[in-house]
């Protein structure tokens, strides 16, 4: 199952971006909100999760996925279940997915250590033990970082690729972008 993480003052686009692109894909993502079932963002838009974090009781994701904003990123990593979730998913070698400020919940948690990543400038002391990488978004194994919400939409469309191939996630680009050179 793949789990994105809301917590108040997230950032929107980084967030329904992605997680619309994956439903698209036919994929089925479960949204927990952090704090209860009702999540405002950092913008003042307010989201209705799937679940609130108490019912949060999956201990095989196959992903999950933390988007930034601020105060958004600081509740993720200041979150118990957010902490089990992240544990449980890198004891498997689940995917990790984080953009913007989210990335330092991985890297405070010694996640990125040794791997390449990205995060939202000013945040790169917060990768602890990651190779910082100039591209806007960065795949190395299992964990996923982006730079920021003008990069929402390559990130959502990424993890697309991982999860349902190149052919999906390219004729979803495609669909969404009217692209004709594809």
């Amino acid at each position: 199952m793949i789990y994105m993480f809301l917590a108040n003052g997230f950032e929107e686009i980084e967030a329904l971006c992605p997680l619309d692109l994956l439903r698209r894909a036919g994929l089925e993502v479960t949204t927990v909100g952090i704090g209860g079932d009702t999540v405002c963002g950092s913008h003042g838009i307010v989201v209705h999760a799937d679940m609130p974090e108490g019912m949060f009781a999956d201990a095989n994701p196959d992903m999950i996925i933390l988007p930034g904003g601020m105060p958004g990123s600081k509740n993720l990593d200041e979150s118990r279940v957010v902490d089990m979730a992240l544990k449980a998913a890198a004891r498997r070698g689940a995917y990790l997915a984080a953009i913007c400020a989210a990335p330092m919940v991985l890297g405070r948690r010694g996640l990125l250590e040794g791997k390449e990543a990205i995060c939202y400038p000013g945040f790169e002391k917060e990768l602890a033990g990651a190779k910082l990488s100039d591209k806007k978004v960065v795949v190395d194994g299992n964990i996923i970082t982006a730079a920021g919400m003008g990069v929402a939409l390559e990130f959502g469309l990424t993890l697309v690729k991982l999860l349902k191939g190149e052919q999906v996630a390219a004729e979803l680009r495609h669909a969404i972008l009217a692209d004709e050179t594809q």
